[in-house]
Order: structure tokens, then sequence, then C-alpha cells
């Protein structure tokens, strides 16, 4: 235990060190004045990789013989809607027709299961997997609504396993073995030993921040530690945005936390109360029947993981009423 206590360290400290001097050399600075008193006016130094770029012939190789491709959803600070938007990703990958499995990597606080409303059908895990006491089969929780969507929780909430990166890695293996299109890992908070484990057999990851300076320096150091463990392949979700907090100058907007972290954009998801309705009920916001802005936000970003062309939704000013439409129509004005 204790030599793994220091693998952890040492990995940490060395990419830490990659990470203060990539800041460094963009010029890059959290305090809450630089953000909120000035612009960026030159761009980052950090090189923005492309998914074309990043993968390479490796990508034409998945698309040509249907490899399972193993996306991570992190961002080293909780709260930000890390969870929520791998369950709103999985299920529309689902419904856009891939097989997709999400896996909760989060031992012992799980929560997936209550957004996909799954938890009553939880029975067994990874580790009994594992340890030999069920199939993979048994323990992966296949959604009623779409059959090609699977849960894989890592361990039940009152069961405290010493998951090792091997055990991680056979989990995946296992998986990749049996034809899934996607698996999406929900990381957990932090960047300790369960952030190490979760991001050790993945090729892709997915960043989600909120724009908040705390939130975005956890990020920053995210990229960082993916950058030095060869995940190349890293993309930003910005979530929570509000329209009306940016065109106030009260928060920051889209193309500047973009620009902070010099990771290419995924995504932006607009604040919806319908979350916190959605989460309660066990139902991802994409299954709605009326889509709110943030469902189509998050069907739009899983088009564009799976290399479809989509516009990305304008949330630097606020949404006009009906009526105020009406009169810029009739009077040829912009109204605030």
């Amino acid at each position: 235990m204790i030599a793994q206590q220091h693998r952890v360290s040492s990995y940490v400290l060395s990419s830490s060190s990659s990470s203060s001097s990539r800041r460094k050399n963009n010029g890059r600075s959290f305090s809450s004045s630089s953000f909120f008193l000035k612009r960026r006016t030159t761009p980052p130094t950090r090189k923005v990789t492309t998914r074309a770029e990043a993968e390479g012939e490796s990508s034409s190789k998945r698309k040509t013989t249907g490899a399972t491709r193993t996306v991570v959803v992190t961002s080293g600070k909780g709260g930000v809607g890390k969870t929520t938007s791998s369950a709103n990703l999985g299920m529309s990958m689902a419904r856009l027709g891939y097989s997709v499995a999400l896996v909760d990597a989060d031992i012992g606080l799980r929560n997936l299961d209550l957004l996909l409303g799954l938890e009553n059908r939880v029975v067994y895990t990874a580790m009994e997997v594992l340890e030999g006491e069920c199939r993979l089969e048994q323990a992966l929780i296949r959604d009623k609504r779409w059959r090609n969507l699977a849960l894989l929780p890592i361990s039940k909430n009152r069961q405290r396993y010493n998951v090792t990166r091997d055990n991680m890695n056979t989990v995946l293996d296992l998986l990749k073995k049996s034809d899934f299109d996607f698996i999406f890992i929900d990381c957990p908070a932090g960047i300790d030993l369960g952030f190490i484990n979760a991001i050790s057999n993945a090729e892709e990851a997915i960043v989600v921040t909120t724009p908040e300076i705390t939130a975005i320096r956890d990020a920053d150091r995210v990229a960082g530690l993916l950058e030095a463990n060869g995940i190349l392949d890293v993309r930003l979700l910005v979530n929570r945005v509000r329209a009306d907090m940016i065109k106030n100058n009260d928060m920051m907007s889209v193309k500047d936390v973009q620009e902070m972290l010099g990771v290419p954009l995924l995504g932006a998801i607009p604040e919806d109360t319908e979350v916190i309705v959605s989460t309660n009920r066990g139902e991802p916001l994409v299954l709605k029947k009326k889509l709110t802005l943030a469902g189509i936000a998050y069907e739009n970003a899983a088009r564009r993981i799976v290399g479809k062309q989509d516009f990305l939704i304008d949330l630097e000013q606020p949404r006009k009423g009906v009526f105020q439409n009406i009169k810029e129509f009739f009077t040829g004005e912009d109204y605030e």
C-alpha cells in the first residue's frame, strides 16, 4: 500500500512540473482579475490537437475495422456536471445507433445509475466479475428504453475495493471483446489513484468544466495529466453556461474558456433547470419529448464525437422572446 501511494505521488509530481511549465510557456494566469478585467489578445502557445492529428492513421483503422473507442469523461473538480454529461452523451450515442457501455469508475460513490434510472437493477458489479462470481453479461445492466446502452458499475456504494490499474484494464479489455462501439468512463473527481486508474486504458478524453476560475484551473491540471499519460485526443465540454451573465461580463464566454485551456471545443451546454428534474426522474435530458436547449447541445456534441458536423449553439447572447423577435422584424433594429 505504501509503495502504491509512492507511485501515485511520484506520478502527480512529475505531471505537475510539466503542467506548470506549460502554463508558464502559454503565459496563462488564474487570477480572477485577469479573467474579468481584460480579454486575451494573443492565442495560447499550446498546440490545439484536432482529432485527425491526434489519432492519425489509427482513426481510419477504427472506422474500417470497427474497433471500440474508449473515452474517459473527467474534470478534476467535482460538481461540474461530469456524470450528467456522461449519461446524456452515452444515451445520445445509443439513439444514434451505436452500441455504448457506460462505466461508473467512482469507487464507493457511484451516481450514474441514478441518472439513468437503473439503481434498482444493480445486482453485480465489475468487482464480482473480476472475482469470478459472475459473468460480464450478468453485471452489465441493459437500458430498457435503448437496449444498445449498458451500464457497468465498478463497485457497490457501501463497498470499498482496492481497485488497481490492472483491474481496470482487465474490465475494459472484457468490454472491448463484447463488441461495443463506444466505452464512456465516468471518472471520479480529483487526480488521485481513482483518476489514474480511470484514464489508464483510455484513448480519448472529454474534459468537462464550467466558466469558473476554480474549475478552469483544475481542468488545466487534468489536461496536463492526460497529456503526460499519452492521451492526446482531448476535447473540451463547457457546462452551465449563462448567456445573460456573459453579456453583463459577469461570466467568461465559451471562447475565453477554450483559449485559456487551449483544448479543442466539443460543445457548450447552457444552464438548465430541467437537469434537476431529469436527474430526480432517472431520465436523461435527451430523452424528453420536447428537448430543451441543453438537451439539443448534448445531442449535437454526440454527433461531433462520431465525426458529424453540427453547428455550435450560440450562447454568447441571451435568447429572445417571441414579441422581441416580432418587434425587431418590423422595426429592423436589434433591441437589447
